[in-house]
């Protein structure tokens, strides 16, 4: 039984309360900047970063990060602004997890797997005074630019491992950027902790994305997080098959800094390339969602390489089937199983392992193993309660109530959007939409998603955003999506299409319609035709299309 808490302050009169002021001896706001410090002061010589041909070392990467803010500021940005990225995993977009707050200003790294529109919309609602891209995306953001109204001033990042199209749409390059700027300057550091650091759009599960804004005490104490959950160690090898653009990269931009690791980059997160960054660099941690796991085990046998250390691999979204785990524990990799949201910084729970339930069979050990589990050392308060009264449900593993946290390493809020913040934090909780059970020893695990969010890859797909684009095509009467079930990408989204009268399209022209409405990892991978079940009241029965979605790919495997 967990303990329960009130909260308490001293009288007036307590002598804990005379003279023992806060003042700049005893306290310093939390913020991961001064993880770099740190490190480039005790370990200046040893490799931060890995990328291709590539090699920094903790001076050169502290280096970079002061000259990046040093140039920022000479572009005009200051305290409070926001500088965005948009760029793969490379050491650029490592290095503007450290330059773009030192500078004062805020972090907002965008998804490059978002179409035209929505990068212009978090553009111009993130209001970015610069834009640091990578040249391989000019097309897609030569077109976002077209439709933002504010002024974005753009600074090309020409990365040598960009085997495609170079093509230049700003004033200066990154790295004459850096050339130019003062190696001497004197960084910022927040004058209060609950400063923001990052900004981190939603995937629009209804509408517009929602601009989540992080503080740099969540960001330190998260980063801090990721180390005590894995049981982490110094000098780490760390491979980003992760995308930093997604909630920061879980954090672990700042997380391997603080342990002196060394960043292994990888611009494209392909087999062969995974299995020789653990053959060739000694990696010892990744992150990503189940897909990763998928790329390593059907790896043809020329990408496959032996590797002889252990290997410690985090992963969220759906569970992985006690199969997949089973196999990738044979190559020598160790699964743990955490799960997040963006407006948690990425991981706030972890299914914490206890020893004995190795004795258990696979079949039992995957039950364990596939809930969500437990809180973060970080995180203060998670509980699934029913929303209506607030009040924890049972540990019964059966009452169903929704997942809510608290504490440290929650969101500020959402960016100009006052309403949606007082709804996610109605009753002192973040609310997190998500259906779950509470079991006897109180692990909790998801039984259902309340906004019909489909998870691909470990990307978010709203269900509405696509019935949206299905809807705008001229034949199409009516149309519904669920997830249906994917041995590979853990789910893919499944559309249901009723046709207007006399209609002939096939399933190739939805999907075609579909991809020039919306990016591409949210077009559905199958198109069923036909009537959708409803309701008295006219509303789909969504429960049934699961089934049908299901029954589908159980079909399929056979």
């Amino acid at each position: 039984m967990s303990m329960r808490f009130r909260t308490t302050a001293h009288p007036a009169d307590s002598p804990f309360t005379q003279n023992l002021d806060r003042n700049p001896a005893n306290f310093a706001p939390l913020t991961p900047l001064t993880f770099l410090e740190r490190t480039a002061a005790v370990y200046p010589d040893r490799t931060a970063v890995v990328h291709g041909a590539q090699r920094f070392t903790y001076a050169a990467l502290a280096d970079r990060c002061r000259r990046l803010a040093s140039g920022l500021v000479g572009l005009g940005i200051g305290p409070g602004r926001t500088v965005a990225v948009m760029a793969p995993n490379i050491p650029a977009m490592l290095e503007a997890h450290y330059g773009v707050p030192m500078a004062g200003a805020v972090l907002n790294a965008l998804n490059y797997r978002l179409d035209a529109a929505s990068i212009a919309f978090i553009l111009e609602h993130g209001e970015a005074d610069i834009l640091l891209t990578d040249t391989e995306f000019a097309p897609v953001i030569k077109e976002a630019l077209a439709q933002v109204t504010r002024p974005i001033r753009v600074v090309d990042i020409v990365d040598p491992e960009n085997p495609g199209p170079d093509e230049r749409l700003g004033e200066t390059t990154y790295e004459d950027l850096l050339a130019a700027a003062d190696p001497g300057f004197v960084a910022y550091l927040p004058e209060d902790e609950w400063q923001a650091i990052a900004l981190n759009y939603t995937s629009g599960t209804t509408g517009n994305p929602k601009g989540v804004v992080y503080h740099h005490r969540g960001a330190h104490l998260n980063a801090v997080g990721n180390i005590l959950v894995w049981g982490m160690g110094h000098h780490p090898v760390y491979l980003w098959t992760l995308p930093m653009f997604h909630c920061n990269g879980w954090c672990f931009p700042w997380t391997i800094v603080l342990q002196a690791g060394t960043h292994v980059c990888l611009r494209r997160v392909e087999a062969a390339s995974i299995f020789r960054a653990l053959a060739e660099e000694g990696v010892t941690h990744l992150c990503g969602a189940p897909v990763v796991m998928g790329m390593l085990l059907n790896a043809k046998p020329e990408e496959r390489r032996d590797f002889p250390q252990a290997v410690k691999m985090m992963t969220a979204a759906s569970a992985p089937p006690a199969a997949v785990l089973q196999k990738v524990e044979a190559l020598g990799i160790e699964v743990t199983h955490v799960y997040g949201l963006t407006e948690v910084y990425g991981p706030a729970t972890v299914c914490a392992f206890h020893e004995e339930w190795r004795e258990l069979s696979a079949t039992e050990r995957a039950a364990k193993l596939a809930r969500q589990g437990v809180r973060y050392p970080v995180l203060e308060g998670l509980d699934v309660m029913d929303p209506a009264t607030m009040t924890p449900v049972p540990a019964d593993g059966a009452s169903i109530g929704e997942i809510m946290m608290r504490g440290h390493d929650v969101m500020k809020g959402y960016l100009k959007n006052p309403s949606a913040t007082q709804q996610a934090f109605a009753g002192g909780w973040f609310h997190t939409g998500d259906l779950a059970v509470k079991h006897a020893d109180g692990y909790v695990e998801i039984k259902d998603r309340s906004k019909d969010i489909i998870i691909s890859g470990g990307e978010n797909i709203s269900s509405i955003e696509v019935e949206g684009a299905l809807h705008r095509h001229p034949d199409v009467l009516d149309a519904a999506v669920v997830a249906r079930p994917d041995e590979k990408w853990g789910e893919t989204v499944c559309a249901f299409v009723t046709l207007r009268e006399g209609a002939t399209v096939g399933e190739a022209e939805i999907i075609a319609h579909c991809r020039s409405e919306i990016a591409g990892f949210k077009v559905p991978r199958t198109v069923v035709f036909g009537p959708l079940p409803k309701t008295s009241t006219g509303k789909v029965q969504k429960f049934q299309l699961r089934e049908r979605a299901a029954a589908l790919a159980t079909n399929s495997e056979r």
